[in-house]
């Protein structure tokens, strides 16, 4: 069986956790066994009843006051018990901010092994084989889990599309595990969810993002890549050059040493497409380049492209997008 843990915050899922399952759905359907989604938290039912849309076996709700502020140690307290009781011989889980904080201890405790950041699960001659990228997404490993059942892996976020994830013709059923946790062995205090920035915005959660590069030549200029933004109803975001020379903070950049984003809609604009830009936004469902040269790398991942001058090309998209 493959066991999903799903994320919510404050009863709110991350989307995340659909790309998760999406990905356990394969590893299940390689291994011929059925997948079951455990949702930790205090007062869960309303995200276990969204979550049993998808066609798995049974929706868990791992149940407890205590974890009704996420920590660590009740995280990791309340999927033990939840791992042992259904026995899973995959856990999967999505690559966020708060399983990297979790994940590690949880498998540590079971001494098990753990696969973080997978972009891809194959079969191979009977086995499971995950994909993670090494060295900023240059080169990709193939990685096979050894020893005893749980296998832990993180899924990196847009390497599946929650659009992906098979439905089911009836809610799947939902039922609560009690846990038993001892408050007072929770040793950190919960604080506010971590952000990278004051005011930083999570991309990852984002449905339409327009992104600049160079090629928006100057600062002020950014302010044309806003108006396009606003006109989509989108996030505005950018490569690491426009973030490490400080015309947009650096919780905004999107790459392999910012943020990995998989929006419905991603609007590139004069960036050229190098591989550590790549890496965190070709998962997005449909990517629209904008690029004067029309060899840039970024075209090769392009669903539609423009080649020409942005300068040109945002004004009269924002003009028909407000019906001008």
């Amino acid at each position: 069986m493959v066991l999903v843990i799903a994320e919510q915050r404050d009863g709110r899922l991350n989307r995340a956790s659909w790309e998760a399952i999406a990905a356990a759905q394969q590893i299940a359907a390689a291994t011929s066994t059925e997948v079951r989604v455990a949702i930790p938290g205090s007062g869960v039912q309303a995200v276990a009843g969204e979550l049993a849309g998808a066609a798995v076996a049974e929706i868990v709700a791992v149940d407890a006051a205590p974890l009704a502020a996420y920590t660590a140690d009740g995280y990791t307290a309340a999927l033990q018990q939840a791992i042992a009781e259904l026995a899973p011989a995959y856990v999967v889980l999505p690559h966020t901010y708060q399983t990297r904080d979790f994940a590690p201890k949880l498998a540590a405790r079971l001494d098990r092994a753990i696969i973080t950041d997978v972009t891809a699960v194959r079969q191979d001659a009977g086995r499971v084989v995950f994909s993670r990228p090494m060295f900023q997404g240059k080169l990709s490993a193939e990685v096979v889990p050894l020893g005893s059942a749980p296998h832990f892996a993180t899924i990196q976020i847009g390497a599946y599309r929650a659009d992906q994830v098979a439905r089911g013709t009836a809610p799947a059923p939902i039922r609560t595990l009690a846990v038993a946790i001892d408050a007072g062995a929770i040793r950190q205090k919960p604080e506010a969810p971590f952000q990278e920035a004051r005011q930083a915005v999570d991309l990852s959660q984002a449905e339409r993002i327009v992104s600049v590069g160079r090629g928006i030549k100057e600062q002020t200029n950014i302010a044309l890549a806003q108006q396009l933004a606003e006109a989509l109803g989108a996030e505005l975001a950018a490569s690491r050059p426009i973030c490490d020379a400080g015309w947009l903070p650096m919780e905004r950049q999107v790459g392999s040493s910012g943020q990995t984003v998989a929006p419905k809609l991603y609007v590139a604009l004069g960036i050229s497409g190098a591989i550590q830009h790549l890496v965190g936004m070709k998962g997005s469902s449909t990517i629209v380049v904008i690029n004067k040269d029309p060899d840039a790398p970024i075209f090769e991942v392009a669903d539609y492209g423009i080649v020409g001058d942005l300068f040109e090309v945002v004004p009269a998209l924002v003009a028909a997008l407000k019906g001008q």
